[in-house]
């Protein structure tokens, strides 16, 4: 920890003042503006993890998965959000790992552990209490290595009872290496004993399926294998998951057990592939459904947010993308990546806000940028924020990787490089809701 911020908390335990890490310059902004911003302790790295809860005594944490060393979940203190303070941070448990994400539900977090490769050790998900945030005390490890497997990249934990995981699995062999993970049930109830009770993959992925191995994506092969799965509060019998290159997939999961297919559309993941999450609107009998940028300077491009109506679910239809911002040519010729990524998830906690009517998302050098789908067919863009490229950004550029929209309307967007995070007020006249 640098010298600066231990001498800050050390006058903020005395009743003293201590310093805020400095607002970053912005490169270009609408109807945004950062209020808020911590280094990190210099870690950076920020991975697509963020989490926020609201103690007794009044205190707001967020929970901040590291995308890779030397960190693996950072611990804030965003009570005052023009002033975040970090309280305490999990290293990184092995050279070989990333933590990459996190769940939390009440006061128990669940981290992933994914590996560099197959086969290596630690793989698996790590389990915590953190009833004192400033002391996280581990409960258990649920251990997904295996031969052909590098353990868990995502997962989705928020009733307490149930983990769902992006694995892979000792006794799961894919055709092909890249079709390495898939959708696994974990049993949370005992979190010191998390226990698989079902799972779900591709069919066709496995060897020993009988059916047909899916079609791959040229030019750019990133897998047949699972990303995010989301579970709606309004619909928690369904995951709604972006598998990557086998496209939008929607699980009914009543059974715990014994997943089952409800709908898959790969059609638009056939063309430059990465479905990365699928965000439902139960309500509105809508979804947005994001695809990841994974090359520098817009090679992959298309890599957009896209709307689709699931009134019927089992045969879900593309209404509309998000527009393109006016400065494109630009972001993609400044360097790293730009294009879509993360989105909120309306996570159904009490310090998360549930958007129906707005989509904020990050797009790596595009920074944050928020859509009215007011009109889900024409969907516009109501503000966005791009901060000039921090100091050590080997791309030259923000590199926006995660975004979580509090109930308050506050944006936490974190850098996947090392521009730290941004806590972020909305300004525009259109209401994010």
């Amino acid at each position: 920890m640098r010298k600066a911020v231990v001498w800050g908390l050390a006058l903020a335990a005395a009743g003293g003042t201590a310093w805020a890490d400095p607002i970053p310059p912005v490169q270009s902004s609408s109807n945004m503006q950062i209020i808020g911003h911590s280094d990190l302790n210099g870690a950076g790295k920020g991975g697509e993890g963020l989490a926020l809860r609201q103690y007794p005594d009044g205190r707001r944490i967020l929970f901040l998965a590291h995308e890779s060393a030397p960190m693996c979940v950072s611990i804030i203190d965003v009570t005052k959000p023009e002033d975040p303070r970090v309280i305490t941070q999990i290293p990184n448990p092995a050279p070989q790992l990333r933590c990459n994400n996190l769940g939390l539900s009440g006061t128990t977090m669940a981290v992933a552990h994914q590996t560099d490769k197959q086969g290596q050790p630690g793989a698996g998900m790590d389990v915590y209490d953190v009833a004192d945030p400033a002391k996280p005390r581990k409960l258990g490890f649920f251990d997904t290595s295996g031969p052909h497997s590098r353990g868990v990249h995502y997962l989705w934990f928020a009733d307490g009872h149930y983990a769902y995981l992006t694995t892979g699995a000792k006794d799961f062999t894919p055709k092909n290496p890249l079709d390495d993970q898939f959708f696994m049930v974990v049993d949370m109830n005992d979190p010191s004993h998390p226990k698989e009770v079902g799972r779900w993959w591709m069919p066709g992925t496995r060897v020993g399926d009988k059916e047909p191995s899916p079609p791959r994506v040229k030019p750019i092969d990133s897998g047949i294998r699972m990303h995010t799965p989301v579970i709606s509060a309004e619909r928690p019998d369904r995951a709604y998951v972006g598998w990557i290159d086998g496209g939008f997939v929607i699980l009914d999961i009543a059974d715990k057990a014994h997943p089952k297919l409800v709908a898959q559309r790969s059609w638009q993941s056939q063309n430059v592939g990465f479905a990365h999450t699928v965000l439902p609107i139960p309500s509105r009998g809508l979804a947005i459904q994001t695809e990841e940028a994974i090359e520098n300077n817009c090679k992959d491009w298309p890599k957009r947010d896209w709307v689709w109506d699931i009134a019927d679910e089992k045969a879900p239809v593309v209404l509309s993308v998000m527009p393109p911002p006016a400065d494109f040519a630009a972001l993609c010729k400044q360097g790293g990546r730009f294009g879509a990524h993360n989105i909120h998830q309306n996570r159904p906690d009490a310090t998360a806000a549930h958007l129906k009517n707005t989509v904020v998302g990050s797009f790596f050098n595009g920074g944050v940028r928020a859509y009215s789908i007011t009109d889900p067919r024409d969907p516009k863009e109501i503000g966005f924020i791009v901060d000039a490229p921090p100091k050590g950004n080997a791309s030259h550029s923000i590199q926006i990787n995660d975004v979580y929209v509090d109930e308050n309307g506050l944006i936490y967007a974190n850098d996947r490089l090392s521009g730290g995070l941004d806590i972020i007020r909305y300004t525009g006249s259109v209401p994010l809701e």
